[in-house]
């Protein structure tokens, strides 16, 4: 029997200090994502980041808690939901860190006796601290605890078609009529990740992100997040000049990914845009990083900067034309084991 694992990448399961402490232990401290040597991870994470962000996280995350709970796992569910009434096999959610698990989600499936799974990470580009760390922790689980089921992974689906017609589509929807720039705001990476997953080893961000074609590209999160956004504008027939791709929460003093959200944001205003659209394709799921740093912390920048109308365009969620896509990625996967 087949079944559906939705994985997306977690919430605190509350707005308790405690609770948010517990996540980003869990979270920082995954090597996937701050990939120091763990002696030098828990003297940053444990050491310095527990002792002074949790209760500011905690003040963030109420300001985007629903009566439901965390946006993202709420959002989630629903998606789960909707996609069960279109599908004939099950479907489960796991997050990556914190409940409910992804050794949760499958042991659900289990239990309904399924034996081959679909595991779809909710993320449209790939990256080291999104879809591969998703993969490996699924791994690890299905060979502790599952050594018998079989999982057939959703690879990252930035340039499917169905994807970004979707996403084109939703944002040509949300557009204002009268806006001077449209920004893409995905989340940034250490620049040194983009080199370290890629085994081609042909990457340089000083110039390959523009190629047509380079053997780096289905590893590379800046190309992709290129990629998206170029297949969107051409989708919306949009002028490049009216277009900019920023990165945004950092964390730390590495190199990140650039041009930074938050400093075009400080700034665009001065240099004549006024009215501002902002769009943040890393996520399918509105979440902390877009409804609390972009749509509050995003907007405030903007307008002390000189911007006067500020207008965030929300993620997929359960649009229904996005689970039509989930629907259809999932069944090509479902289908191969036919294949096998």
């Amino acid at each position: 029997m087949k079944g559906i694992l939705l994985v997306n990448l977690g919430s605190p399961r509350s707005t308790a200090v405690n609770d948010v402490k517990e996540y980003l232990d869990e979270f920082l401290m995954d090597e996937k994502v701050i990939d120091y040597r763990w002696i030098f991870r828990a003297l940053l994470v444990r050491g310095i980041i527990l002792n002074t962000r949790p209760a500011k996280s905690a003040e963030a995350y109420k300001t985007v808690w629903t009566e439901q709970g965390s946006p993202l796992i709420v959002i989630t569910e629903k998606i789960q939901k909707k996609l069960q009434k279109l599908v004939d096999v099950p479907v489960e959610i796991g997050m990556r860190y914190a409940q409910p698990s992804i050794e949760a989600g499958i042991q659900k499936l289990v239990d309904k006796g399924v034996t081959e799974i679909v595991l779809f990470p909710l993320y449209p580009q790939y990256a080291m601290s999104t879809t591969e760390t998703v993969i490996d922790k699924a791994e690890e689980v299905r060979k502790k605890s599952f050594p018998n089921i079989k999982i057939n992974y959703i690879q990252p689906f930035y340039n499917r078609e169905i994807y970004t017609d979707c996403l084109a589509e939703s944002i040509r929807e949300k557009l204002p009529e009268n806006f001077d720039a449209l920004q893409f705001s995905y989340h940034g990476v250490p620049e040194r990740h983009i080199y370290k997953t890629d085994p081609t080893k042909t990457c340089n961000l000083n110039d390959c992100c523009s190629r047509e074609n380079n053997p780096s590209h289905q590893f590379c999160y800046r190309h992709q997040c290129f990629d998206v956004t170029n297949s969107v504008i051409k989708k919306l027939g949009l002028p490049k000049e009216k277009v900019m791709v920023t990165f945004q929460s950092r964390l730390g003093n590495d190199k990140w990914m650039e041009p930074y959200t938050d400093e075009t944001l400080e700034s665009i205003g001065k240099k004549g845009v006024k009215n501002l659209a902002i769009v943040c394709p890393a996520f399918v799921s509105d979440c902390l990083e877009t409804l609390e740093e972009i749509s509050v912390e995003g907007k405030e920048q903007f307008l002390h900067g000189g911007g006067e109308n500020f207008h965030y365009i929300p993620c997929l969620n359960d649009e229904d034309r996005w689970i039509e896509v989930v629907k259809t990625l999932c069944e090509e996967k479902l289908n191969e084991f036919y294949l096998v």
